[in-house]
């Protein structure tokens, strides 16, 4: 296995370069930061919002902030990626890239099936993000997220030129999870339990919890515990809510349990979020 990996100190700028021969997610799957998924070689299946597509070599996926997702290994598990986390305070000092990165600004994901021209294209400016990271010479994360920017470019110009087609679910067991995740996404704060979306949805508990997990990549509870405390990390930055209040807006009992969950998502207290 190859891997590179490159934070800067405020987590605003993210590269993690990896090949490797099985499957490998960190544990936040979602964050203050645009992600951009370029899948180098190899299948993967991509977990997203509420459905699971199949991408394959040559890809691209880009995720606005706070957009719940995780990638789980298709049929064959050798893969290379990159993955770059960018905040958009790094796109432009006056708000010109508004009108250049409209479609990523107004969806909450895009998927990009480049032609060859533009495949050339990016993988040059990703290889040279790898290099640049690597060797870490002078300027190098400047010169990194210019290079970032350039790919997103590329990207928003492709699909502003090429509508996006309808990704199908890779099969009917992934779209009936993707009914049931639809209603998780809806219904987040009120009681949920495995059981009763079994009965709901009339399929067995153990039928639901198998094929969550291989859906979604997921355990039920934790998809559960995600959402909320997903929503929760966005009124923590955009309101003056008291914590207790919100822990209860989301769906949780206790405020001690809100906590303990929260720091296992995010792996920052609730309060780290509000004073950001």
């Amino acid at each position: 296995m190859e891997q590179l990996y490159y934070e800067n100190q405020a987590g605003t700028f993210i590269v993690s370069h990896r090949k490797a021969l099985s499957h490998h997610m960190p544990a936040s799957h979602f964050h203050s930061t645009y992600e951009f998924y370029y899948l180098m070689s190899g299948q993967r299946e991509f977990f997203i919002q509420d459905r699971t597509i199949a991408i394959n070599e040559g890809d691209i996926v880009i995720i606005a902030p706070n957009i719940l997702h995780r990638t789980t290994n298709a049929e064959s598990p050798k893969h290379e990626r990159l993955i770059i986390n960018i905040h958009e305070h790094y796109f432009s000092q006056d708000g010109s890239h508004r009108a250049v990165l409209q479609p990523l600004l107004e969806h909450d994901y895009i998927i990009v099936k480049a032609a060859l021209r533009d495949r050339l294209l990016i993988e040059s400016l990703a290889r040279a993000i790898i290099q640049e990271t690597k060797e870490q010479g002078v300027g190098f994360e400047l010169f990194a997220q210019t290079l970032a920017v350039q790919l997103l470019i590329i990207c928003c110009r492709h699909v502003m030129q090429h509508a996006m087609e309808p990704m199908a679910a890779p099969s009917p067991m992934h779209e009936r999870i993707s009914e049931i995740v639809r209603y998780i996404n809806e219904h987040y704060m009120e009681k949920l339990s495995l059981h009763m979306l079994a009965e709901k949805f009339y399929i067995s508990p153990f039928y639901l919890s198998r094929f969550f997990k291989e859906a979604t990549g997921f355990a039920f509870v934790e998809y559960v515990n995600s959402v909320r405390i997903m929503e929760a990390k966005k009124l923590l930055e955009s309101s003056t809510m008291k914590v207790n209040l919100i822990a209860k807006k989301v769906g949780f009992g206790s405020v001690t349990h809100f906590g303990r969950v929260f720091k296992e998502v995010t792996g920052n207290a609730p309060l780290y979020y509000r004073k950001s």
